[in-house]
Parts: structure tokens; sequence; C-alpha cells
């Protein structure tokens, strides 16, 4: 008898008749339906209103070399000790699913020397997947979406403002009233070396009595303090020296020109000394949009970014200023649903043709691919079912109207189409249908508005 190998199986053997019910990760989620469509048009609409500020897209990969984010994000952030998706590769190579993507936005345009190509600032938006291995919460994912612009190249408070007030506006438009901007000054860097020594001497006696992250801030960067959440430790940080305090002339010069315009812009704002943001590379203006609610009740911040100095020399490229932000899209997505349902689109057609008899199909069939040639959102039952459950899936559809054929209106070419809002009905010869649609389409849109 020939003994058996006993080889661990790389992958479960399953039988016909058995089977896996596979579930989606944690931290992701799928979006279809009415949710697929409004996080679309949440993007369409942030990509709109970016280009009349001169910005163009760029597309960069979903995963880099880890040590690019280690580097830019800083070794002492929350994304690189905690929350980094990071493996290594069939080559042997670290690399890291992206969790920010300026980053990658600065790397792209080091590596294609578009600073020594084209006009400065380069003005960049992107949008698209980004990782981060976090708690899952409400609108908050382990993949989500982020939407956000890059100016590089220019050493100005107006860059500044310009970029503050770009997203400020953006996110009005998406029907955010109530936004405060919270701003800070980190300053330039002997500003900040000289903040760091005055942090450094506060926190000497009382680091002891803080959370671990905090005691590994002090050692690596004791600015990252300043923005712990830990409601005892908030006690301890309220007290600290405050940025303000340890400004040269230079960085109270520059800070002062940002407040006056956005005074002058009357975009509402409040200086938050303890305002530091979650990334290293950073300097001078940060800020966060908080929306509050008509009461008062913040709910938090739904975008954020800063300027930063040394990011595009730190990369390998000349030194040039930047200043950028980002918004996750899950999280306005979820805000939207609950404060503001009404503002949300569902998904719907302009016609659904509603066909009585086999022999009406291929008509119909015919009919509706001229419609779509047209311009028109239809859609029709590519099987035989009743007229009642036609009609019941033109509305789940949310059609406009249903245009009906029966063997009589093959005939005459004359056909009866049904305003499924009004109920009315009306009889359309072939020859006025699409001018018929138009008017009366464009007319409910008009209605609507």
């Amino acid at each position: 008898m020939v003994p058996r190998l006993k080889r661990p199986l790389k992958v479960p053997f399953l039988l016909k008749e058995d089977f896996m019910v596979y579930q989606n990760q944690r931290g992701t989620y799928d979006a279809f339906d009415e949710e697929a469509l409004n996080i679309e048009n949440v993007v369409e609409t942030l990509k709109d209103i970016v280009k009349f500020y001169g910005y163009n897209p760029i597309h960069t990969p979903l995963y880099e070399q880890t040590e690019l984010f280690a580097r830019t994000s800083g070794e002492s952030s929350d994304i690189v000790t905690k929350e980094m998706f990071t493996f290594i590769d069939k080559g042997g190579r670290n690399i890291t699913l992206r969790p920010e993507v300026t980053a990658g936005v600065i790397r792209a345009i080091v590596n294609n020397k578009l600073y020594a190509t084209k006009d400065l600032p380069l003005k960049y938006y992107y949008y698209g997947p980004t990782f981060r291995y976090e708690r899952p919460s409400k609108g908050r994912y382990r993949q989500f979406n982020q939407f956000g612009v890059e100016c590089v190249g220019v050493n100005s408070y107006l860059s500044d403002v310009e970029t503050i007030s770009l997203g400020f506006n953006a996110l009005q438009t998406l029907g955010f009233e109530n936004i405060v901007l919270k701003i800070n000054t980190l300053g330039d860097e002997e500003s900040r070396k000289n903040y760091q020594v005055a942090l450094r001497e506060f926190f000497k006696d009382k680091i002891q009595n803080m959370c671990d992250d905090c005691k590994r801030r002090y050692e690596t960067n004791v600015l990252r303090i300043l923005d712990c959440k830990d409601p005892e430790d908030q006690e301890i940080i309220k007290d600290a020296p405050k940025m303000k305090d340890y400004l040269n002339e230079n960085s109270k010069e520059y800070f002062t020109k940002v407040i006056s315009l956005l005074d002058e812009q009357q975009i509402p704002y409040e200086i938050d000394d303890n305002l530091v943001r979650g990334l290293d590379y950073y300097s001078h203006v940060v800020f966060e949009y908080h929306y509050y609610l008509k009461d008062g009740t913040s709910i938090g911040a739904i975008g954020a970014g800063g300027h930063y100095d040394n990011l595009v020399s730190e990369i390998g490229g000349p030194a040039l200023s930047s200043v950028g932000f980002a918004i996750g899209i899950e999280r306005v997505n979820t805000l939207l649903k609950e404060l503001m349902p009404e503002s949300l689109e569902k998904t719907s057609l302009d016609v659904y043709i509603i066909h009585m008899g086999e022999e009406t199909l291929q008509t119909s069939f015919i009919l509706m691919q001229e419609l779509r040639n047209n311009c028109f959102k239809v859609d029709m039952c590519l099987e035989n079912k009743s007229l009642g459950q036609q009609f019941k899936i033109a509305n789940r559809k949310n059609a406009k109207f249903a245009l009906i054929i029966g063997e009589n209106e093959m005939k005459s070419y004359v056909y009866p189409v049904k305003n499924l809002k009004t109920t009315v009905q009306e009889e359309v010869d072939y020859h006025d249908l699409i001018d018929y649609l138009t008017n009366k389409i464009v007319f409910e849109e008009e209605e609507e508005c």
C-alpha cells in the first residue's frame, strides 16, 4: 500500500453542493443605486467647482513605497504608527496602500518635473480611494474616498486664502450652510523649534501621567500632543503654551494677512490654538471646516488642510511652498443623507416603455434605442410581463412617463404617453414623439426648480 502524503490544502475544497457566503471586509461598504448616485453627484459638484479655480485632474497610484508616507506624514503621526496597510510584495519591496493622497501627488510632480515644464503654481485636484486601518465608525471606513486639491509652487498668503475659500465655497454649494473655519498657525521652522522647546519644558513633569500616545509623541514630535483626544489629557493640554506666543515677526505677519483677508472674504472662522493636524509636513496655516447644526451643535470636521513648505524638497524636488485640503466623501454623503435628505437625488428615467404581447417586444426595443440616441433615459422589460407588473416597475424606477405599445399602436404609429406623476395620458404621433417628450421633460424640470 502506497502511503498517503499529508499536504495542507491551500484553498478550502468545496463539493458542488457546498457553498460559502462571502462578506465585505470590516471597514468597507457597497454603494449602489441612490447611494452610489449621491456619491457621484457630490464628486461631480466638487469637480465642477474646482475647475472655476483653474484646477486640473491628477491620477496617482493606489500604492506607493512605504518610505514615501513614513517620511512625509511623519513617523510620529497616527497614520504611520497605527493606520497604514503595509505589505511586502513579491519583489521584496515594502509597499503601502495610500493613507492620504498629497504625498503621491507631490511625488508625481517631482518624478515628472512638472515644476520645471509648467507654469507655477501647479493646481491639481484628485479623487479616489484611500486606506487607513482604524476603528470603523459612522461615516468613517478603512477604505474611503477623498477629494482634494494641491496648489504647488507659490509662497503667498493669497494662495492660502484662495484655497481656504475654495473649500468653504465647495461645502456651501453641497448644502452645508453653517460652516465655521477653525484655523491656526504653526509658524515657520524657527518659530516651531522655539515652541517645541517650550512644550517639552511644560510637559516634562506631566508626561508620566498622560496616555501612551502622548508619551511616544513627547519623544518624537511634541507638537502632536496637542492633538490628543483623551479627556484627561485635554485638561492638561489646555494650560500648555500657545503657538502664537512663539511666532517670529515674519510668521506673525503672514498669519495676520491670512486672517485679514478671511475677514474681507466674510468667511467665519475661529482661531484654535491647539489645532496642529495629523500630518507632520504642515507649516504656517492649518485649518479644518467644521459644520454646526442650527442649535449650535458641532458635527465636527468635514474637511481639512494646510500650508506646507518642505514636502516637495523632502521628496527630491526644489523648495516649493504649497497648500491643499481634502474632503472625505463618505463623511459628507452620510451627513447629507441625515441632515439634508431633500437635497439628494433619486435614480430616475425619462421614459419606461410598456409593451403588450410578444409581437410588440422588438418594436418596443427598437424605439427604446432610438429614444436613447436622442438623449432620453429609457428602459423597458425585456420579457413578457403583465401591464400591471410593468407599471409597477416603471414607478419603482421613478420614470417620468410611460409609453405604451400594443398591436394597434404598432400599426397606427400613435402611442399613448402617460405622465406617471399626474396620471394624464395623451396620444402622440411617432413623428412628434421626440419634440413632445423634450418639451414635457423640460417643463417638468422647470416645475421642480
